[in-house]
């Protein structure tokens, strides 16, 4: 019998790359099939748990579009829309948030019930356009150390790269990550990657925007806010989930702790009912763009995000 963390490690090849590895950190890639997971366990581990929200910290690395910056912003202010004092619809970003409230850690604490952008800055190409993965995690220490960043153990914090800014793994199985690193005696913080896949690889970290070259027949979708800003988006929530729910990789996962399948990981290629290999399911669609999405954001912002884990139906959740 093929286990899903069997499944997980044949993706990339079904969508024809050329190879794929785990590191000491969490990867995650968008694809279009569908999970048969059982459950995901927790393994005693810390989360981030803090009553008011987890903190993102977010760095802009390399040139991007006004619009794409402004989608992506408005995504962050989606998981507070009351607070934005703008009409909100359901279902929403906010929703899709609350739906890891079950997770919980030892003490029986639930993991924060919602995220805040709190400060963001720019780096126009200090490290180069070829980059580490090494050295995105000293990018975070030094914007900590030199106290641009507040330290911030509940927080994330998150580097977003360019379309022309090429990053170590990225597009060869893994659209995003995250991991921790000791940034001083007592402390360490959470950090994530996610890249712009425009240009390097849309069909596996943008789908159903763009279709892969190998991958399950299928349509693309048409983006509500553009394929470049929107794929971002998909793997950004993978990411800031898996973060929150496994920060130290001790806390919730199937799998080997190397390579683990996570929170929304575990329903990688399902944002809707119905959705099986080649088709996300049954997506809500804009009348006059034609655009799919599943989910409401600020400012008349329409978003697509994954399914979540359930941890009580045992089952990954569409917010309907």
């Amino acid at each position: 019998m093929v286990t899903m963390l069997q499944k997980a490690l044949l993706f990339p090849l079904i969508f024809g790359l050329s190879s794929f590895a785990f590191i000491q950190s969490q990867e995650y890639q968008t694809s279009s099939l569908t999970p048969t997971s059982s459950t995901l366990k927790y393994h005693g581990g810390p989360l981030l748990t803090r009553p008011r929200g987890v903190n993102v910290y977010l760095i802009w690395y390399g040139a991007f579009s006004r619009p794409n910056r402004a989608s992506i912003t408005d995504f962050f202010a989606s998981f507070n829309p009351l607070k934005s004092h703008l009409p909100h619809q359901e279902p929403s970003v906010a929703a899709w948030w609350r739906a890891i409230r079950s997770y919980q850690d030892s003490s029986g604490k639930p993991v924060s019930t919602t995220a805040r952008l709190i400060k963001q800055v720019g780096d126009i190409y200090s490290l180069g356009k070829k980059i580490k993965r090494a050295q995105i995690a000293a990018l975070i220490k030094n914007k900590i150390s030199n106290k641009i960043f507040p330290l911030d153990s509940n927080g994330i914090y998150l580097v977003l790269t360019a379309k022309d800014v090429s990053v170590e793994r990225f597009c060869m199985g893994s659209c995003g990550f995250h991991d921790s690193i000791q940034v001083s005696e007592k402390t360490r913080v959470v950090y994530g990657h996610v890249g712009d896949s425009l240009a390097q690889c849309p069909g596996l970290c943008a789908w159903p925007y763009a279709i892969p070259e190998n991958g399950p027949p299928g349509k693309a979708r048409l983006a509500p806010n553009g394929v470049e800003s929107d794929g971002m988006v998909i793997n950004i929530g993978a990411v800031l989930v898996g973060a929150v729910t496994n920060p130290y990789k001790t806390g919730y996962f199937q799998g080997d702790a190397l390579a683990p399948l996570e929170a929304v990981t575990a329903c990688s290629g399902i944002f809707g009912v119905g959705a099986y290999p080649g088709y996300p399911g049954d997506l809500l669609v804009d009348k006059s763009s034609n655009a799919s999405y599943n989910l409401y954001g600020v400012n008349g912002r329409k978003f697509l995000l994954p399914a979540v884990w359930d941890l009580h139906s045992f089952n990954c959740k569409v917010i309907a």
